[in-house]
């Protein structure tokens, strides 16, 4: 049988499919690995020259020695709140701005906008400092609301959003506009319809970079009663000792929101990721 024009041969297939093995053993192995590694018992070597990826003494007790060991739940609340001031945040402002810089003309646009590219130009290790001298000055060390405050709006955040409300077809805005629309009701009723795919993109990133973040809680919070949870996951590692079940245990602890909160949005985060435009 013939092939069309652009049709894979076998052998192509066979190696793309080669390739997509390769990437998930990469991506997800890791991931298999420490939960294989959570629900071993202590019977079992994991330091064993071939250990074995299914365990043979199936237990869960790994998880509750977690909460024997750390305040897990204290701890996952703390990152709850943090997360959560992040993701309203990075929601609010950024949809607020994106719209101001895509749907309305002021003087100045340009160099905003430009400011707010030449911030992505730098590290964040090179504005810690000032962050936290910002942040002691308000005097919100050692609260949540000062671990949560430098990433309460995010730039890329905001360029993504323009993005977003750029590629809403003007001839809706105008339409708004005849009907006698101002600028908040352009950006309800208008705006913020078709850009709910990249909003959920701006949400999932942000939670998961609130979540994550270890570097600058680890600076400001010094009460361990306030710490988040990948700050106060590190007791699990002992200074003499360290059960290796329980720390692969407390990481998949700290690993389940992000897969609640992703697997809530994911079908508006792919609808963002592959629109690329909005359809008129």
């Amino acid at each position: 049988m013939a092939r069309g024009f652009g049709t894979p041969s076998t052998g192509e297939k066979t190696v793309r499919y080669l390739l997509l093995v390769l990437v998930l053993l990469i991506t997800v192995g890791p991931f298999l690995w420490q939960l294989s590694t959570s629900l071993k018992g202590p019977g079992e070597d994991v330091y064993a020259r071939t250990p074995s990826f299914l365990p043979s003494d199936l237990t869960f007790a790994n998880y509750a020695k977690v909460a024997d060991t750390v305040p897990v739940w204290t701890y996952a609340a703390n990152s709850l709140v943090v997360a959560a001031i992040a993701v309203v945040g990075n929601a609010v402002g950024a949809t607020l701005a994106g719209f101001a810089l895509a749907r309305l003309r002021f003087r100045g646009v340009r160099l905003v906008l430009g400011l707010f590219l030449a911030t992505l130009v730098l590290p964040g290790e090179v504005t810690i400092v000032s962050q936290y001298v910002t942040v002691r000055s308000l005097g919100l060390t050692d609260t949540l609301t000062g671990v949560a405050l430098p990433g309460a709006i995010a730039m890329l955040n905001v360029l993504l959003m323009r993005t977003a409300f750029a590629a809403v077809p003007p001839e809706l805005d105008a339409a708004a506009l005849v009907d006698g629309a101002n600028a908040w009701q352009r950006l309800v009723h208008v705006g913020l319809p078709n850009v709910r795919g990249m909003l959920s993109v701006v949400v999932i990133f942000t939670f998961i970079g609130a979540w994550d973040d270890f570097l600058w809680p680890l600076i400001v919070l010094s009460d361990p009663g306030k710490y988040t949870l990948t700050v106060g996951l590190q007791y699990l590692n002992g200074t003499f000792s360290a059960n290796p079940r329980v720390i692969a245990a407390g990481t998949m602890i700290a690993f389940l929101p992000i897969v609640a909160v992703f697997a809530t949005l994911q079908r508006f985060f792919f609808r963002g990721v592959e629109e690329g435009a909005v359809k008129g």
